[in-house]
C-alpha cells in the first residue's frame, strides 16, 4: 500500500498538478507509520512508498541512460533502480525517526514529523551534489494557497506547510474517530446509548460538524488560509520599460544534435529562427550550437551579432566554450549591442557532466555516448549578464533546481533565464517537471523566468509562478513577450534556505522543551 501511496503521489507534480494528492497521500502514508509496531517497520514502510515515488517521478533517468546514452538495457534498469531506492532511504529515515520518537502523537504528526521530513529533504538537495527533484512543495507550485510559503520560505518552507498539513489532517482524524470509540465503548455498557461507532455513515452532519470545529480544524485553516494572505502580497516590483523578449526551440533531436554532418543543419536552423525575431533580446537553449565556441564560423557569430544590434539588443546563446588550457564549460555567450559577457555553468550534473571518483567510475560512464563529460565549473558567485536593458541572471539546465544558488545573483538581476537542453528525457514527464521547478523559482524570487529549451518546455513564467505563454512540445518555435524587469527582494532572496531551516530547528526544539516541561510538573 505504502508503494501504491507514493506512485500516486506523483499525481500532485507537474504535469498532472493535482497538489491536494500529496497532501492527502501524505497524510495516508502517516497514518500507516501509526500503526506500525516498530521502527523497523515504519522504516520499511517509507522506504516502499520512497520507492513508488521516485519510481513513478524518475524514471525518465532510464531514457537517458538507455536511450541516448546507449546503456544496455538491464544496466540501465538497474542503475535506475538503485538511484530511486538511495532516494526512498530519505522517507525510510522519517518513518524510522517517527516510530523511535518519545511523545504524544498528536505533536509527533503536526510538529516534529513535518521538520524532520524538512530537513531530509534540504539534505536531499546537497548530499552528493543534491537531487531536490520532487520535493513535496513542488507539488504546491502555483496553484496551491501553501504556495504563498515560497516567497518567505522557499519550496522547502512549502514542504513543511505540506507535511504540516497532513499531520494536521491524520491528527484531526484520530481525534474525532477516538471520540467516536468513547462513545462505542459507552454504549456497549449501557445499551440505552446510541452505538456512534458508525457515526460517520448514521450521522454525516454531525461528524462533519464535530471536525469542522475541532481546534486542529482550525489549525489547519490557518495555516492554508496565511498561505492564501500570504500570495496577495506583492514582494517585488516593476522597474524600466518592458523588454521584448523572444526564446528560440530548435527541436534538434537528442540523437542527431553532436552529429557532424547535422552541424550546418543546426547552425542554419537557430540563425533561421533569430532572424525571423524582432526582438531586443534573443534566447538560445543549452548547447544550442554543438561545437566549441572556438569553432564556431565567425562570420555565423557576427551575422548573429549585426542583428541583435539591428534590434538594439542582444543575444544569448548557449555553446561550450573552450580555453586554451584545455578546459571547457557549459556557457551562455552574449553578443549584440552590449560589451560580450558570459555565464558559466556552476552545479554540473554528475555522471552527464563531470565523473565523481574517476578513478572508479570513469571506465563506466566513459562507455556511455554522453559527450562533453568533464566540463569545469564556473564562478559560485557569478554577476547577472547586462543585456537589452536588463540584468540579466542566467541558470543552465538542472541549475534551477537549487533556489539557493539562484538567489545568489539577486536582488541586483531583475529577470531570470534558464536555458535547458531536457531532449535527453525524451516524451517523459521529466520537462514538465523542471518547468514547475522554474515556476518555484520565479515565485521565490519575484520575477520573471525566461526558458528557452531545445525541444521543450519553453515559456515565459510570471513573478506569480504562472506560465504565461509557452510553446507545443518537440516542435520548432519562437516563443515572444514583453517582458518587465523586477526589482526588489522577497524575504527568500534575502535569507534564502537559512529562514526555513531555523524554523524547522525551532519546531524540533520546541518539542524537545515542552516534553522535558511537562516531565518536571
Amino acid at each position: 500500500m505504502a508503494f501504491v501511496l507514493g506512485a500516486l503521489t506523483v499525481l500532485g507534480f507537474a504535469p498532472f498538478a493535482l497538489f491536494p494528492v500529496t497532501v492527502l497521500t501524505l497524510a495516508v502514508l502517516l497514518g500507516l507509520w501509526q500503526r506500525a509496531r516498530t521502527g523497523r517497520g515504519a522504516a520499511f514502510i517509507g522506504f516502499a512508498y520512497g520507492l513508488g515515488l521516485f519510481l513513478a517521478g524518475v524514471s525518465w533517468v532510464y531514457v537517458s541512460l538507455h536511450d541516448f546514452g546507449a546503456m544496455p538495457a538491464p544496466l540501465a534498469a538497474l542503475a535506475t533502480l538503485l538511484f530511486c531506492a538511495f532516494l526512498a532511504l530519505f522517507p525510510a529515515l522519517a518513518g524510522y525517526l517517527y516510530a523511535k520518537s518519545p511523545f504524544p502523537n498528536g505533536i509527533k504528526l503536526a510538529v516534529l514529523l513535518p521538520a524532520v521530513w524538512t530537513l531530509l529533504e534540504w539534505t536531499r538537495g546537497w548530499l552528493f551534489t543534491g537531487f531536490p527533484w520532487l520535493a513535496a512543495g513542488y507539488s504546491q507550485i502555483p496553484s496551491s494557497p501553501l504556495a504563498g510559503y515560497a516567497p518567505v520560505f522557499g519550496v522547502y518552507g512549502v514542504t513543511l506547510a505540506a507535511v504540516a498539513s497532513a499531520g494536521l489532517i491524520v491528527t484531526l482524524w484520530s481525534r474525532i474517530t477516538a471520540k467516536d470509540e468513547g462513545g462505542r465503548r459507552k454504549a456497549e455498557k449501557s445499551p440505552k446509548q446510541p452505538d456512534s461507532s458508525f457515526s460517520f455513515i448514521l450521522h454525516p452532519s454531525s461528524f462533519i460538524l464535530r471536525t469542522l470545529l475541532h481546534p486542529t480544524a482550525f489549525i489547519l485553516l490557518a495555516l492554508w488560509l496565511g498561505g492564501w494572505g500570504l500570495q496577495q502580497i506583492e514582494w517585488t516590483q516593476p522597474v524600466g520599460e518592458p523588454v521584448a523578449v523572444s526564446l528560440l526551440q530548435g527541436n534538434v533531436p537528442q540523437d542527431l544534435k553532436w552529429r557532424e554532418d547535422r552541424i550546418r543543419t543546426t547552425l542554419d536552423d537557430y540563425r533561421t529562427l533569430a532572424q525571423s525575431s524582432a526582438s531586443r533580446l534573443i534566447i538560445f537553449p543549452e548547447t544550442a550550437l554543438p561545437l566549441f565556441l572556438d569553432s564556431v564560423p565567425r562570420d555565423y557569430l557576427g551575422g548573429l551579432a549585426a542583428h541583435a544590434k539591428k534590434n538594439g539588443g542582444d543575444m544569448l546563446i548557449g555553446v561550450p566554450e573552450r580555453l586554451p588550457n584545455g578546459q571547457y564549460y557549459n556557457s551562455v555567450m552574449s553578443f549584440g549591442s552590449a560589451p560580450a559577457q558570459s555565464y558559466r555553468k556552476f552545479h554540473l550534473v554528475p555522471f552527464g557532466e563531470f565523473i565523481p571518483l574517476r578513478p572508479v567510475l570513469g571506465a563506466i560512464v566513459s562507455a556511455l555516448a554522453i559527450p562533453l563529460q568533464d566540463f569545469s565549473r564556473g564562478t559560485a558567485r557569478p554577476r547577472p549578464l547586462e543585456v537589452a536593458g536588463q540584468r540579466v541572471a542566467v541558470n543552465i539546465c538542472y541549475e534551477d533546481a537549487f533556489g539557493e544558488e539562484i538567489i545568489r545573483q539577486l536582488p541586483q538581476a531583475t529577470v531570470l533565464v534558464n536555458v535547458s537542453n531536457v531532449a535527453w528525457f525524451g516524451r517523459s514527464i521529466a520537462p514538465r517537471q523542471h518547468l514547475q521547478i522554474s515556476q518555484a523559482r520565479a515565485l521565490e524570487t519575484g520575477r520573471y523566468m525566461l526558458r528557452a529549451t531545445n525541444t521543450g518546455v519553453t515559456a515565459v513564467i510570471s513573478p506569480r509562478g504562472e506560465v504565461v505563454t509557452i510553446a507545443p512540445a518537440f516542435t520548432r518555435a519562437v516563443v515572444s513577450y514583453r517582458v518587465p524587469g523586477f526589482q526588489g527582494s522577497t524575504p527568500y532572496v534575502r535569507w534564502g534556505n537559512y529562514a526555513v531551516l531555523a524554523l524547522a530547528a525551532v519546531l524540533i526544539g520546541a518539542v524537545f522543551v515542552t516534553r522535558g516541561w511537562r516531565a518536571r510538573t
